[in-house]
């Protein structure tokens, strides 16, 4: 069994990972900017990693750093990736698993390439690194459902497809590469249906019970056209049993 530090620990993913960590067994450390409490056999350790406050501290003991943590505003995800990086290599760490995104490299989102540059950080750090890409989290997609609640119809972007994934999936593989060597970039992940926008936004109305009419909307780009094109998808390597049905059925 390892020492684990987990970052973003309360946030969507890594609130799943640490008690997933912690039932397989693992010495779970988590980081938070913050005192927190709960979880049993879990240690708190207070740190920022965009100051780098505290990492030294954290990563002190630790054999696998899981990267959850993550900002989808400008450049704190490079910043953040590249204090751990520094601070991992202080304390000589073995292994950084960091969550990444499907199609990053062929939808040219900010911060889609925000992602990708603390992959390349990675990549170029001399640390044992894995890089795991998922699709997009059931979460994800509802919450953009969500936004539109006041809205007369219901819009979706016509022609894209999306393959959600359940945040317990990606957490149970995360946990399943504490134990295993660095390899650079595993198999990218998604989850275990692919479907129109369109439907996913059918499927969000009947599970709240809304009379509202999907709507596609056409719109172009190279972001729309990298996602028209099925960069954010991964058909041949689905994980999971918990379809977005699924998950609507567990939200209400």
């Amino acid at each position: 069994m390892a020492d684990v530090l987990v970052t973003g620990a309360t946030g969507t993913l890594g609130h799943r990972v640490v008690p997933e960590a912690t039932a397989a067994g693992h010495k779970v450390r988590a980081l938070s900017r913050r005192e927190h409490v709960g979880y049993t056999g879990v240690h708190w350790a207070r740190g920022d990693l965009l100051k780098g406050d505290g990492l030294d501290a954290a990563v002190d003991g630790i054999d696998v750093v899981v990267h959850c943590a993550t900002q989808p505003i400008g450049s704190k995800d490079v910043v953040a990736t590249t204090n751990l990086i520094a601070a991992a290599k202080r304390a000589r760490v073995g292994h950084i698993i960091y969550v990444s995104i499907v199609g990053i490299d062929r939808i040219p989102l900010p911060y889609y390439k925000t992602k990708l540059r603390a992959e390349e950080a990675l990549a170029a750090s001399g640390v044992g690194h894995t890089v795991l890409r998922a699709t997009q989290f059931h979460d994800l997609i509802a919450t953009i459902f969500a936004i539109q609640w006041f809205s007369p119809v219901l819009w979706a972007l016509r022609g894209a497809r999306f393959q959600p994934i359940d945040t317990h999936d990606v957490a149970t593989r995360l946990v399943e590469l504490i134990d295993t060597e660095p390899v650079g970039r595993a198999p990218d992940i998604g989850g275990p249906e692919v479907h129109s926008h369109a439907d996913l936004g059918q499927m969000f109305l009947t599970a709240r019970g809304s009379r509202r009419k999907v709507v596609g909307v056409g719109l172009r780009g190279k972001i729309v056209a990298g996602y028209r094109s099925g960069a954010n998808l991964v058909p041949d390597n689905p994980v999971g049993t918990v379809t977005f049905a699924d998950y609507l059925r567990k939200d209400e």
